[in-house]
């Protein structure tokens, strides 16, 4: 039985819900479509925000014959097969989904056909390709970022399901299938062949009821992790190496646990013990060069060090607070006395006047003096 997320997946960007930068009018996905312009890409984001959804699109506007496959069962014998095969003429664009999980000889072996044109590649990925993809496959591709869907974007495709749902359920579930369309839509399916109503309670039982699995690309992949990372935030040792073996034994990349203890090492502990971060750093380079089984061993070894660290979030919050500013205000003038005067008419406009090293007064733009973002 065909699921219902398959069924109602959009054919056309008329019937397509969110990534407005990427699909808009003018924007640069909409234009590839529109002009049937043929090149090779990366789709970078969360699981359930249209990945495959825009792949296909894409490959129907070209009228190309559209090969899928996932890089986690897939290998050089099914790229093979792909090329081996006479389409007359018809374009080949194969979606690679979970591309990061190509190994390197793959990824080799995949190139020339990409840098030919004989097969025009869509990846798909929840990781940073700049990590996982081979420099001269990603320098052949653009790399598209997807955002997690909004609340507008999440109860419009709720509505496209056709499932009646109160407004009090909806929100709770749009709360918490967390910007994840295909994870909303399994929810409601599972949730009106089990029951009579689709009620918060309903939803509760559904969700509560689902076997404990892994799916490397999916919900419980964020859910392990988030509650990895708050363990250590927490400074519980116990839970974090619990949900760090749970990882380890469903088969999660080692590389992509270490990275977010790097991450963590700077955002959580930051100021409080700055060696936190070659720790976790010199534990990533571990990881590289080991590889499991024994790495496991480096890693419990930094979760452990990374949890009992004091925690500072000042160094983060700060930055993060300078963002909004960014953002808010756009580029502010640089005052003059910070300008570099290469230039003779430079010096005639005052860059670099009374210019001090250690000056106490403020540096930032006019309009930001006196800000304050590290407290």
């Amino acid at each position: 039985m065909e699921p219902l997320a398959s069924k109602i997946r959009p054919k056309s960007l008329k019937e397509f819900f969110g990534q407005e930068h990427l699909v808009g009018e003018g924007k640069p996905l909409n234009i590839a479509i529109r002009q049937k312009h043929l090149f090779s890409f990366i789709f970078w984001g969360p699981p359930g925000t249209g990945k495959t959804t825009l792949g296909k699109i894409y490959a129907k506007s070209l009228n190309a014959k559209l090969y899928e496959l996932s890089a986690v069962s897939a290998g050089k014998a099914d790229i093979r097969k792909i090329l081996d095969e006479d389409t007359k003429g018809v374009p080949k664009v194969l979606f690679l989904d979970e591309i990061h999980r190509f190994n390197k000889a793959q990824q080799d072996f995949l190139l020339p056909y990409v840098e030919r044109g004989e097969i025009t590649l869509i990846g798909a990925t929840t990781e940073n390709p700049s990590f996982e993809v081979i420099p001269p496959l990603l320098s052949r591709c653009r790399v598209f970022v997807l955002n997690e869907l909004s609340e507008d974007n999440m109860k419009a495709i709720i509505k496209r399901t056709g499932l009646k749902i109160d407004k009090k359920a909806e929100d709770w579930l749009v709360n918490m299938a967390n910007g994840d369309a295909r994870q909303a839509i399994s929810m409601l399916e599972n949730t009106s062949e089990l029951y009579k109503k689709i009620t918060v309670e309903n939803l509760k039982n559904v969700l509560q009821s689902k076997f404990l699995r892994y799916d490397k690309a999916g919900e419980e992949h964020y859910n392990t992790i988030s509650a990895f990372i708050k363990s250590m935030r927490a400074s519980q040792p116990d839970a974090a190496l619990y949900y760090l073996a749970r990882m380890i034994d469903s088969g999660e990349d080692p590389k992509f646990i270490a990275r977010r203890m790097v991450i963590f090492a700077s955002e959580d502990i930051g100021l409080a013990q700055p060696t936190a971060l070659v720790v976790a750093n010199d534990v990533f380079r571990a990881v590289e060069i080991i590889g499991l089984p024994e790495c496991a061993i480096n890693l419990a070894h930094g979760v452990v060090y990374l949890c009992q660290c004091k925690k500072d979030r000042s160094a983060y919050n700060a930055f993060m607070e300078a963002m909004e500013d960014v953002k808010k205000h756009g580029n502010l003038p640089i005052p003059l006395m910070l300008r570099n005067a290469v230039t003779n008419l430079m010096e005639e406009l005052n860059y670099g006047k009374d210019y001090e090293k250690y000056s106490k007064e403020s540096f930032l733009p006019e309009k930001l003096k006196g800000k304050k973002y590290l407290k």
